[in-house]
């Protein structure tokens, strides 16, 4: 899982502020290298909360003398500054990799040495392996140092089920296997109890997510969901829940080959209990679990590096409630700035701009409509998700909650996701949409706020990208900062605090232009036996430009 760290802007022009999910967090386990041999199974998704980091300058002193100095996590200035240096030289003074506090969070990632030596690379280039790696040098996974293959493809070839393992793998002793019934209230509540316990935080410790019943329902039950994917271990004696891994299924388009994979996620161990070693138990039991499914790809993301990421996708965040934020610390009031020009600086008009020209929300009745917009928008991303009828309408409707919006917050109880359509007037055509979903953070120890309310950039589409040089006579551009920019609105209508995205599918047009920050935190996007190209995330490729090669959004 990521955090981002988030920084507000210097002055009133600026937009350099960050809040939630880009960083490195402590996720439930982390997957590591040396921690986890035989391990065979997909890392988990990871995204998690995020606050604010200043940069400090800091004398400049030899490179030598730094790297000789080196312990722990401490990054001197001069090797972030020597990095910084290769990166513009290697990619240009524009790449958003060419930033101190980006390249702050790789190194700690990496080998600090091997870096600075030009043994190891960033932006793409000369990459080798960070670190041993010996779990992941056993499995069917990209290794640094191959070469690009010609074709995409399947690393290992599937098995027939009477090959796969038939029995579960042992756990220490003391615990045992459970298969959660997620359409227990029961259940489900001992899941959302032990992830928002125990699951991402970020560095400080002072911001944890807050799952809820409504949103685990959402994501871990899309059409095709299998109750053998979500996987707990239970203590033997009492049958508390103490660890918990899912995955949920995917049908996922990687260039132009089409994949029936598994999205594995929410990876979690109680923290009591890390020294158990139980996460490379459960990797390898939801591993076995989709393999008797015959299901042998995956999709994952992690904040940390491991061989090899296909993506690396960088967090943008919009600041909506700045008092609040400042007060929790989850962003700051920069030099030259007072709170009062803050809240100028990110005031939000106070309807939607579109609601003059068809803006409302999304219906059962657009789910034919939405579908055939996405598919034809989403044709122009390198790795995305086909959705079908039955999983629109899943995505996109099924967690808008019951009844009427509360007054005091501006949402329906229960409501996990929005999402907008944009009726044409006239002919009735559904011209756009645009959707977000929410996952609120607990704010530790905070004698006022006990929680940072975060909404997510999820899908959306314009028809204005079919036009011919949408691109070029800057169409699509104006249209995704009107469509994402009403969608800030209906955001802090709903009483939100901060608005994320990724730089991923179109949004590098419009993140600058809608005040969102970079932040410091890095998602890498991964596949599990799976061989392809590097896909643009964060930076560009020979064929696509940044953010275009990525149109896969993980809760």
């Amino acid at each position: 899982m990521t955090t981002s760290k988030v920084k507000a802007p210097e002055n009133a022009d600026s937009s350099e502020e960050q809040p939630i999910t880009g960083a490195e967090p402590e996720a439930g386990d982390e997957l590591s290298s040396e921690s986890e041999p035989e391990v065979q199974a997909a890392a988990p998704s990871e995204s998690g909360p995020s606050r604010p980091s200043k940069k400090k300058k800091k004398k400049r002193s030899k490179v030598a003398r730094a790297i000789s100095a080196l312990k722990g996590d401490t990054v001197p200035q001069a090797v972030v500054d020597q990095v910084v240096a290769k990166v513009k030289e290697e990619h240009g003074e524009s790449s958003p990799a060419a930033d101190e506090e980006t390249v702050r969070q790789l190194l700690r990632q990496l080998k600090l040495k091997d870096v600075a030596e030009g043994k190891a690379g960033l932006g793409g280039k000369n990459k080798k392996d960070t670190g041993d790696h010996k779990f992941w040098a056993t499995q069917p996974v990209p290794h640094y140092g191959d070469e690009a293959p010609e074709e995409d493809g399947y690393i290992e070839p599937s098995k027939p089920r009477e090959e796969v393992r038939q029995d579960p793998y042992p756990l220490p002793k003391d615990f045992e296997w459970s298969i959660l019934d997620i359409t227990e209230p029961a259940q489900l509540k001992e899941v959302y109890e032990l992830l928002s316990a125990n699951y991402v935080e970020d560095d400080q410790a002072a911001f944890r997510f807050r799952y809820t019943a409504e949103f685990l329902e959402w994501a871990l039950k899309p059409p095709g969901w299998q109750k053998e994917w979500h996987i707990g271990v239970r203590v033997s004696s009492n049958k508390k829940l103490v660890a918990f891994i899912s995955g949920v299924p995917i049908h996922l388009r990687v260039r132009k080959k089409d994949l029936r994979a598994v999205e594995i996620n929410y990876l979690c161990v109680h923290k009591k209990l890390r020294s158990k070693r139980l996460a490379p138990v459960l990797i390898k039991e939801i591993t076995r679990q989709c393999h008797l499914k015959g299901i042998f790809q995956a999709i994952y993301t992690a904040g940390v590096v491991i061989p090899t990421p296909i993506s690396t996708c960088r967090y943008y965040h919009r600041t909506l409630n700045v008092p609040k934020l400042v007060d929790v610390k989850f962003t700051y009031v920069p030099r030259n700035m007072t709170i009062a020009r803050m809240i100028r600086h990110f005031k939000v008009p106070s309807s939607p701009a579109l609601s003059r020209t068809g803006l409302r929300e999304m219906e059962e009745r657009d789910v034919s409509a939405v579908t055939e917009l996405y598919r034809r928008y989403m044709e122009r991303f390198d790795m995305i998700p086909l959705l079908e009828g039955e999983d629109v309408r899943h995505q996109f409707l099924s967690g808008r909650g019951a009844g009427e919006r509360e007054a005091s917050t501006g949402r329906r109880p229960g409501q996990v996701v929005w999402t907008y359509v944009v009726e044409n007037p006239q002919t009735h055509a559904i011209s756009d949409f645009f959707s977000f979903y929410t996952l609120p953070s607990t704010v530790v120890s905070h004698p006022r706020y006990n929680i940072l309310e975060a909404a997510y950039l999820y899908y959306y589409a314009s028809d204005a990208a079919f036009a011919e040089n949408a691109d070029d006579l800057g169409l699509l551009k104006r249209r995704l900062s009107e469509l994402v920019g009403d969608a800030i609105i209906v955001a802090e209508q709903a009483k939100f605090d901060v608005f994320n995205a990724l730089t991923l599918m179109d949004n590098l047009l419009f993140l600058q232009e809608l005040k969102f920050g970079s932040g410091d935190g890095l998602l890498n996007f991964y596949l599990y036996n799976w061989r392809s190209k590097a896909l643009a995330g964060m930076n560009e490729t020979e064929d696509r430009s940044a953010g275009r090669g990525v149109g896969v959004v993980m809760l």
